[in-house]
């Protein structure tokens, strides 16, 4: 059974005294809301509003001081984390640092969108110790970019790629999205080549989903536009896996693909099952089978913090059963697979035992490859994935 809570009951002192290797900043400000985005974002806020916000950021740091904080992660995602003024961006970084044990990071990420960081931004971002950029690319065809409402231009991406390169950032990942209505096979195979072509090490692909809600959902509803067929989205997978092998990025996970050694090591954090802290409006957070999310509301998460409360809601214990099958489910997106020993050690079941069915099952039929150590999806098992790893979570419950 999972265990829901109140906001006011969550307690840092009494979650599990474990140490916390990720955390996560959201900055929700955007210059646009691109109509395919679901995540929490908000547009036309002023210098002092986002300096508010930065004060506010680092008094939810100061909420955390009981817990072993100590991330061998940092990400900043939105939104535009990079709309944030230098001087701001700056004083929130530093302001971490007083307040957080960040003597441990080997992962500093902050996302960017092209040509809204300049060299002098890169320049201040890489000497305040980030160390990876990750560039909402999303496509090379203009076309495209319309449809998804992004306010670039192709060569914005090359250009923005140069700065980051001046600023002495060596990893750097693109965003890129496919099965966007009209996009052709070869338009596509066309976008992952100028990524090739530009260098990067590691690249994050998504087929384009219709989140409720959103403008590109209520389009589709409409009948404006047409979501690519299943055949072609699950064509566009294969391909951008194939031809990125060739090219030393091989898939690591479902949508993410980095040459060796070159993997996102706090995304990792996710997919395996760690714990995180997440700061600012609508973040995410999990300790242990703990779990909560901040108010996903700007106005709502400056009171509660302005009010010396901790923003959290939906919080919920899961019970070691559903634990174990959401691990699986994550795990089971890495191409490496769901290791038993791994899983053991964090859930203390056996996967072999827990999931005997469905390991038989879809093993049998070729969805699944099982050996003596792990678990992990065939290429067939890809195309039927998120219904796959529902039956894992069955099992466990």
């Amino acid at each position: 059974m999972i265990k829901s809570l109140d906001a006011p009951i969550l307690d840092p002192s009494a979650l599990p005294r474990v140490s916390i290797p990720a955390l996560y900043v959201h900055i929700p400000f955007c210059f646009h809301k691109c109509h395919y985005c679901d995540f929490y974002s908000i547009t036309r806020q002023s210098d002092d509003r986002m300096s508010r916000f930065v004060e506010l950021i680092l008094r939810e740091a100061e909420m955390w001081s009981s817990v072993d904080l100590r991330p061998k992660t940092v990400f900043f995602g939105g939104g535009t984390p990079t709309l944030l003024p230098m001087v701001q961006m700056h004083r929130l970084i530093a302001g971490l640092r007083q307040r957080i044990d960040l003597s441990q990071i080997d992962e500093f990420t902050v996302e960017a969108n092209p040509a809204t960081v300049s060299l002098e931004y890169f320049q201040m971002l890489r000497s305040a110790g980030v160390d990876r950029v990750s560039l909402g690319a999303q496509s090379f065809d203009r076309g495209e970019l319309k449809l998804l409402e992004r306010h670039h231009d192709p060569g914005d991406v090359p250009a923005s790629l140069e700065l980051a390169r001046r600023a002495g950032f060596g990893r750097i990942n693109f965003d890129l999205i496919y099965a966007i209505p009209g996009q052709t096979l070869e338009s596509w195979s066309r976008s992952l080549d100028r990524a090739i072509a530009l260098g990067t090490t590691h690249l994050s692909c998504y087929g384009l989903t219709y989140e409720p809600n959103t403008p590109i959902a209520v389009k589709k509803r409409l009948g404006v536009l047409h979501q690519a067929p299943e055949s072609l989205e699950l064509e566009m997978l294969r391909h951008a896996r194939s031809r990125l092998a060739a090219c030393r990025l091989a898939a690591y996970e479902i949508s993410n693909y980095a040459t060796p050694g070159e993997e996102c090591r706090h995304n990792l954090v996710y997919w395996t099952g760690g714990s995180y802290i997440g700061l600012g409006p609508s973040a995410a957070s999990h300790v242990e089978g703990w779990r909560w999310k901040n108010r996903p509301h700007l106005g709502e998460w400056e009171r509660a913090i302005e009010s010396h409360s901790l923003p959290a809601i939906d919080v919920e214990q899961l019970a070691p059963p559903r634990r174990a099958g959401e691990l699986a489910m994550l795990m089971l997106r890495l191409s490496r697979g769901l290791n038993f020993a791994d899983f053991s050690a964090r859930t203390r079941f056996d996967a072999r035992r827990l999931f005997a069915d469905p390991i038989e099952r879809f093993a049998r039929v070729g969805l699944l490859h099982a050996d003596e150590t792990a678990i992990r999806l065939t290429d067939a098992g890809l195309s039927v994935a998120d219904s796959l790893s529902a039956e894992f979570l069955a099992a466990a419950e």
